[in-house]
């Protein structure tokens, strides 16, 4: 069987954690900034951890060999 690629795009944009857990960075936070509140802004700062059914699709089809 020939290997599997990992996309390009996706091993720029996540990160796989030591129990498995993809991380990401918060989404909403490139542009419009001007009309996001205070607080949305406040709480999306830093990474934040994809839902399983996300994690699941992102491992699958895009970091075939991540664990």
């Amino acid at each position: 069987m020939p290997k599997l690629k990992t996309k390009s795009s996706a091993k720029k944009r996540f990160k796989v954690t030591a129990k498995g857990h993809v991380k990401a960075a918060q989404a909403g936070k490139r542009h419009g900034m001007i009309k996001r509140t205070n607080k949305f802004i406040r709480q999306a700062r830093g990474t934040t951890v994809l839902s399983k059914p996300d994690e699941k699709t992102v491992k699958k089809h895009y970091l075939p060999y991540a664990r």
